[in-house]
């Protein structure tokens, strides 16, 4: 009895009920009247009772509880809308999109707060991790040296460069952390100039060449590349973008190998590529590697060194640029990173030339 057709045969009894007995109070009626005043007051109480019921009030609740089970769920492909009061003078249709648009957004921040208790404990392990390599290896040559080793005028030497190399990382490693928390929260400002980024990355070959040749790699530029190709951009963030975007070309390449930059100018934008014929970096793998001190090769990259903070750095100096790092590679064949910067117009152009 407790739905729409139930309360409303209810009712429409105790109206035409009612109304029967009102008119039996009149003098000289008959009973044949009385039956049709019942009939019709019941029948309009009950088509009118049924429709408010059932329509306004049961149809709108059953919403509710449907909305509810969808929410334990937690299925939010329930239709969602901005509560309007002028658009919906039914007030449990508005509570009903009341209750779904508060549970949805609070859901949402639940979800956001566990996520960040599950980055927040990761990053921990993983900032105590890396920082524990650097900071035992110097413990461990320091304490040699102090417990007689100091009196070997080589061995105390060998030791005081393999702690200073492990504090060198270290250091590292805390400007690398300072860096990306500054790119996080803003701190760091983009600096808008124009410049040549095909000269910048002359430089960086020949800072990088040592490194290059020790394992008989090439650096060169694309065949087709243009001879000066100025664009937009903070020129000391995107020195840092090419140096570690090179780096990490030179540092999981075979021996051999080779690595190429291009510059594809466009009408407005220039596209930058930094391409290898390394080791290439398994389809899976390719979204994490953004991620703070993710390693493809756990092994391979601990030899190689590096805070596994190089790609993230990189990510948020592009993005800060209103761009993004694109990437495709091949295992066996290599990798290609590419993002975007603005063309410098000639006016610039000449601005930085004088």
């Amino acid at each position: 009895m407790i739905n729409s057709k139930g309360v409303a045969l209810i009712l429409a009894i105790c109206i035409a009920s009612l109304t029967t007995l009102f008119l039996s109070l009149v003098s000289g009626i008959s009973f044949e009247a009385l039956g049709v005043g019942f009939v019709i007051a019941f029948s309009s109480s009950y088509i009118l009772t049924n429709f408010i019921l059932e329509f306004l009030i049961f149809r709108e609740i059953n919403k509710i509880y449907d909305m509810l089970d969808k929410l334990k769920e937690r299925d939010f492909s329930y239709v969602r809308a901005k509560v309007d009061k002028k658009e919906h003078l039914n007030p449990l249709r508005r509570i009903n999109l009341e209750i779904f648009n508060y549970t949805e957004e609070k859901q949402k921040e639940i979800d956001d707060l566990k996520r960040m208790e599950v980055f927040r404990r990761e990053f921990l392990a993983n900032v105590s991790h890396e920082l524990k390599t650097p900071l035992f290896a110097a413990q461990g040559f320091v304490h040699t040296l102090l417990d007689g080793a100091v009196k070997d005028k080589n061995v105390r030497t060998k030791f005081l460069k393999k702690a200073a190399k492990s504090l060198d990382g270290l250091n590292d490693l805390v400007q690398d952390l300072l860096t990306l928390s500054q790119l996080e929260t803003g701190d760091i400002t983009m600096r808008i100039s124009s410049f040549d980024i095909r000269a910048m990355v002359e430089e960086i070959f020949d800072q990088l060449e040592g490194k290059a040749e020790k394992r008989t790699m090439t650096l060169a530029f694309d065949p087709n590349c243009p001879q000066a190709v100025y664009v937009q951009g903070d020129e000391r963030r995107i020195n840092q973008v090419m140096t570690n975007l090179i780096t990490n070309a030179i540092k999981y390449n075979n021996d051999g190998g080779h690595v190429w930059v291009d510059f594809e100018v466009g009408k407005q934008e220039v596209t930058v590529f930094v391409k290898d014929d390394g080791l290439g970096i398994p389809a899976p793998d390719i979204k994490h590697i953004f991620e703070r001190f993710y390693r493809v090769d756990k092994s391979r990259s601990k030899d190689s060194g590096g805070t596994g903070l190089g790609l993230a750095i990189v990510k948020h100096i592009i993005e800060g640029h209103k761009s993004h790092v694109m990437v495709t590679s091949t295992v066996g064949k290599g990798s290609t990173f590419s993002f975007k910067l603005p063309l410098a117009g000639a006016e610039e152009v000449n601005t930085k030339e004088q």
